[in-house]
């Protein structure tokens, strides 16, 4: 956080985007189609598709942000493993948390220019913007494992917690703790942690109620360890134009 002795120089840069060929693109479709392979290391991946039928169609489409990182494979490896004991999962699983949140930084922080007084001299220098604090919603119980580092990777954050539980016999999704605020505003940035988004129930609800309080949806994200084609389909009818960061879609 910039202290005092900075001098500000008042100009406020915009959010870092992601390049579009680092997003696997998802589109709602009755079928599912997979690109081809390609020479990048971050070539999109396509999980589903439909033909689109106008330019602003072709927009409105979910991203799904699977960072090819070796050390995301291999901590999701550890988690997946049933052999794995439960103090080494939990690790891998900060872990997981930890670098997939990084890569939503990305994305999500904005920033703001300074001048600083280095031992040589005034020099420039940007920080991320402390009037933009990013609040964190892990769904509980088991998203609180993947935000435990969210404090070490957004300099400036707060932990809002959502509790559901699904019945076993209809499979709804039923909320059982709210702890967000009573409103947020459009530019507020929140980050949504659920480990695992298999049907999509769970996950909608919470987009949902977070939106309902005032968010927009440019400024959501959704963070999952493992996400499946079923809940996928889902979020992509529901929130078409929302981003997740996931681990593995399986």
């Amino acid at each position: 956080m910039p202290s005092p002795s900075m001098v500000r120089s008042g100009v406020r840069s915009g959010s870092c985007r992601p390049s579009p060929r680092n997003l696997t693109r998802f589109r709602v479709s009755s079928s599912s189609s997979s690109s081809s392979s390609s020479s990048s290391s971050w070539a999109p991946k396509l999980v589903g598709l439909c033909r689109a039928t106008s330019k602003e169609d072709a927009r409105m489409q979910m991203a799904v942000y699977v960072p090819p990182h070796p050390l995301v494979k291999h901590f999701m490896s550890i988690a997946r493993n049933k052999d794995t004991p439960s103090a080494a999962f939990r690790s891998a699983m900060a872990e997981l948390g930890r670098l997939l949140l990084y890569e939503c930084a990305k994305d999500l922080l904005q920033t703001v220019d300074f001048e600083v007084e280095t031992p040589c001299g005034v020099a420039e220098a940007t920080f991320v913007d402390p009037s933009k604090p990013v609040t964190v919603v892990p769904v509980l119980r088991a998203g609180l494992v993947l935000v435990e580092q969210a404090h070490l990777v957004f300099p400036i954050s707060r932990t809002c917690h959502l509790g559901y539980v699904r019945d076993e016999e209809t499979l709804e999704a039923s909320m059982y703790l709210d702890r967000l605020p009573k409103q947020f505003t459009s530019d507020d940035l929140v980050v949504i942690a659920d480990p695992m988004v298999a049907t999509g129930g769970t996950a909608i609800n919470v987009v949902r109620d977070v939106l309902d309080r005032g968010a927009d949806i440019k400024n959501v994200r959704l963070v999952c360890a493992v996400c499946a084609p079923p809940a996928l389909t889902k979020l992509g009818e529901e929130f078409p134009e929302l981003i997740m960061y996931s681990a593995i879609d399986d």
